[in-house]
């Protein structure tokens, strides 16, 4: 399971682009951190069932991570885009290279 960041930067929108190229390809699956997120019993039970998820947040701030702390669902695996050296900004074109690196990083961070 992918759990993306879809913030106002580009680093949320990165991640969560990162996470709907990753589900096209086979790799992991994309879920619903807004119903995790808005306490729907079935996406929180869901989360907690699965066996492996990585928390892909675009910056420091985690709120994606914290969505799944509030709810009591352990983060082993937690990726925040901005540590990948790409400058936090509004633009939202992003660029091949930078969805290329997040989608590297999310395949690198789940164990």
């Amino acid at each position: 399971m992918i759990l993306a960041c879809s913030g106002r930067s580009n680093l949320g929108q990165l991640s969560n682009r990162a996470a709907i190229e990753l589900t096209d390809e086979g790799f992991g699956k994309m879920f619903c951190l807004a119903g995790i997120g808005g306490h729907i019993s079935r996406f929180v039970q869901s989360a907690k069932d699965v066996p492996s998820i990585v928390v892909n947040d675009g910056c420091s701030v985690s709120c994606a991570k914290a969505i799944l702390e509030h709810v009591e669902i352990p983060v082993s695996n937690f990726l925040i885009l901005d540590k990948l050296g790409i400058e936090q900004n509004n633009n939202f074109n992003l660029s091949k290279n930078d969805i290329q690196n997040g989608k590297s990083a999310v395949k690198y961070t789940f164990k």
